[in-house]
């Protein structure tokens, strides 16, 4: 593999020229804004959720800027080492994994506890992106091909499903399938595929945990269980309505204090955000989560190496998911998942996934040049 560039010396200023600070500068607004949400969960008091918040945003925010000026090339080099790692992470939770609420999905690494299929949702855009960057386009319909990265896509999913976390897999399947779709893989394939998800459905569906069932159900009718599987859904969408359009104020969230919110400071921190800067407040925060895609989308455009380009185009559309489902779930139109909102939500794991996308993101744009060739 050679790996040349259009002058291919950068000098540490044309590096910092390179930089895209307008990204940067989304990911501290979004990173400020989840660190007052987190300290609203815990009704201004700077307790645990907010001090751990807070060090895991600097940390792993610190990381991404380090990260960012590793060579492109180099993480095409290591694209199939990294999906092995996050594979291999995936294994070891298996045998030594922590278990919570009748999940086992942590490796404790005693500063904090790693999520792998978090860092699997990355492992498989940057594994897919390497992987048809050397594949001519008249091939990429060939069963041979076709059926690789099917495998590789499915193996992590299975792994992630078995823990249970059915919402987490189905976020890895995606980022998988909008790369496929992205390297130019005909449409015909993706109607056939949903025609035959369509027709497995009852299989599927039998096959569910009892409680993934009851989410389904939930999903359809939220009134059903009120006090039970319902509970979170319905008391989601009042502190959502009850925001308005000016929402009640920073710390005057009355669903979220008065405990009638579970899981606030994670998969529902964007109901709290909702119930306290109302609709023009959500809709600022969607709005900067646009701008961080369009820029990102914007850089893979920017980029030589077609490697670069397709991980850019595939991390905003696993990102654009991401928000998406998080934000559709707390409003009801999705059922009840493990989908946190990027850098939002509580979690070391689904951040430290978030900052090392950007920072390949980042590489992207400082090599830009980079030209990586068979």
């Amino acid at each position: 593999m050679i790996y040349s560039t259009l002058n291919s010396n950068y000098s540490f200023v044309d590096k910092l020229k390179s930089v895209d600070y307008f990204l940067i500068l989304l990911v501290l607004i979004i990173g400020a804004i989840s660190v007052f949400s987190i300290y609203s969960t815990e009704s201004g008091d700077f307790s645990f959720y907010t001090k751990n918040h807070l060090i895991r945003l600097i940390a792993f925010f610190s990381l991404f800027l380090a990260l960012s000026f590793v060579r492109v090339s180099t993480w095409y080099r290591h694209a199939y080492i990294f999906y092995l790692f996050g594979l291999l992470l995936l294994l070891l939770v298996i045998f030594f994994g922590i278990s919570a609420s009748g999940s086992k999905r942590w490796i404790n690494l005693f500063v904090f506890n790693l999520q792998p299929s978090e860092l699997m949702k990355i492992a498989v855009i940057v594994c897919f992106a390497r992987y048809y960057h050397r594949i001519q386009s008249v091939d990429i319909e060939s069963y041979k091909y076709l059926l690789q990265p099917i495998i590789l896509l499915l193996i992590p999913c299975y792994l992630v499903i078995t823990q249970p976390d059915l919402g987490t897999a189905i976020l890895i399947a995606g980022s998988g399938i909008a790369i496929i779709w992205l390297a130019g893989l005909n449409i015909k394939y993706f109607i056939y595929s949903g025609l035959l998800l369509l027709v497995s459905l009852p299989f599927i569906i039998s096959v569910l945990k009892p409680y993934q069932k009851s989410r389904i159900l939930t999903f359809f009718n939220p009134e059903r269980d009120p006090l039970g599987a319902g509970y979170q859904i319905i008391q989601s969408k009042i502190a959502i309505g009850s925001g308005g359009m000016h929402g009640k104020g920073f710390l005057q969230g009355t669903q979220s204090y008065l405990e009638f919110l579970p899981e606030k400071h994670t998969d529902f921190i964007f109901t709290l955000f909702s119930e306290e800067f109302g609709f023009i407040g959500s809709i600022l925060l969607i709005f900067l989560y646009a701008l961080m895609i369009y820029r990102i989308i914007k850089i893979g455009f920017s980029c030589r190496s077609f490697f670069a380009k397709l991980y850019c185009f595939g991390f905003s559309t696993a990102l654009f998911l991401y928000v998406f489902v998080n934000i559709a779930m707390v409003v009801g139109l999705l059922p009840i998942v493990g989908a946190p909102l990027p850098i939002m939500s509580y979690g070391g794991s689904s951040m430290l996934s978030i900052m090392i996308g950007l920072s390949i993101v980042m590489s992207c744009k400082i090599y830009s040049r980079e030209i990586i060739s068979n």
